[in-house]
């Protein structure tokens, strides 16, 4: 039976959910902006499918949890928690190409490579990662320009050569050798867990938050950034292709480097649960008001796809 906090959480990320649609509805249906020349037709619908074919909003909602301790409105902080979405949705549409994961299925859609083609896949990533930082930067999402400014620095270190990118680096090198934990685990926290992190300290940045307060946020985004990945792995190896709305057991079958593979189900699952543990008591300063960011570390581990 659902606790009252784990049903109000179901219903907020729902509510975030459509909320950030409606938001990539917008930027992506207008036609120019400021010193744009023109966008191509084909181009927008493919940055549409890539970016509206649902998903959980995991990342957006950690953005508006977060800033919410602090009071920020959810509407104060949706162009930001929009930024970090495209560039979670850019990252998705590079990752099924056939010279990373080589994925057909995305969300139980064909993935965007599929439906136009390789270079147009590669275009409509790269032009969600640059409308990431458009947004960003544009006084709209902030008043501040330091806000802004700091925002946009640690999302481009969070997604580059020291961040997502480069954790991307990390695991098509595994392919062809066999990693430690303690590689498996940068890599897993720069391809996954860096964006995670940056989405909790995004929501102390615009919430003004002190230094203490910064990083427990910081802490417990890389807490659930491992938890996630984890749980990830563990459901490429349980899960079914209907579940997960792509291809799963892709993982082995690549010769990819994850705790699964080094350690067995049963202690990934028991190090996943741990991690959640301790996710969930980086955030005892903030109290009652962090009981949904606490559900959402419990669901991170416990989801079905």
């Amino acid at each position: 039976m659902p606790t009252n906090t784990q049903i109000l959480f179901q219903s907020k990320l729902a509510d975030c959910a459509k909320k950030i649609s409606a938001e990539l509805e917008t930027l992506l249906n207008e036609k120019t902006l400021e010193r744009e020349i023109a966008r191509p037709a084909k181009l927008t619908s493919a940055m549409r499918h890539g970016a509206l074919n649902g998903g959980k909003r995991i990342r957006p909602f950690l953005v508006m949890e977060t800033a919410s301790l602090f009071g920020i409105k959810a509407d104060d902080a949706l162009r930001t928690a929009t930024a970090l979405e495209c560039v979670h949705c850019y990252s998705l549409i590079h990752d099924d190409l056939p010279a990373m994961d080589d994925d057909d299925l995305r969300r139980g859609q064909p993935t965007v490579h599929k439906k136009w083609n390789e270079a147009t896949a590669i275009l409509a990533g790269d032009s969600l990662l640059t409308l990431a930082f458009d947004i960003l930067a544009d006084p709209k999402t902030h008043k501040d320009a330091n806000i802004r400014s700091e925002l946009v620095l640690q999302l481009a270190r969070a997604s580059g050569v020291g961040g997502m990118a480069g954790g991307q680096m990390f695991d098509l090198e595994a392919e062809a050798t066999t990693l430690d934990e303690e590689a498996i685990k940068i890599l897993q926290a720069m391809k996954t867990g860096a964006l995670l992190r940056y989405a909790c300290e995004a929501g102390a940045i615009l919430g003004g938050a002190n230094m203490q307060q910064r990083a427990a946020l910081v802490k417990f985004g890389q807490l659930i950034g491992q938890a996630f990945q984890l749980a990830d792995d563990i459901l490429d190896v349980t899960s079914t292709q209907s579940e997960m709305g792509k291809k799963v057991a892709k993982d082995q079958g690549a010769g990819k480097g994850t705790l699964v593979a080094l350690y067995g189900l049963d202690k990934a699952q028991h190090i996943a649960d741990d991690l959640t543990a301790q996710a969930i008591s980086t955030l005892e300063p903030f109290g009652d008001k962090a009981d949904i960011l606490k559900a959402t570390a419990e669901f991170v581990v416990g989801r079905k796809s």
